[in-house]
């Protein structure tokens, strides 16, 4: 489950169990918690889940998540490299 990035106490991460889902982020801070599935090719963003999260928490992982979209991607695409050598 590795940490990609850690921003204002949200910690955003991939797991590695989770056979060959779309490129998607999960993030946690305290008790909340919220994965978003990431459009690469339409720079998007749609909100799979979310627990215990604000309208507030909502729109600053968002916003994180828009800051280091290109980030996250070539993260993910590292990750599933990895995973699958």
């Amino acid at each position: 489950m590795p940490t990609i990035l850690l921003i204002l106490g949200w910690r955003f991460y991939f797991y590695s169990n989770e056979g060959h889902e779309p490129i998607h982020i999960h993030c946690s801070k305290a008790d909340s918690e919220a994965k978003y599935w990431l459009d690469a090719g339409a720079f998007e963003i749609t909100e799979a889940y979310a627990y215990g999260m604000s309208p507030a928490d909502r729109r600053t992982v968002r916003s994180i998540i828009f800051q280091h979209f290109d980030y996250i991607i070539a993260e993910w695409k590292r990750f599933q490299d990895l995973k699958d050598d």
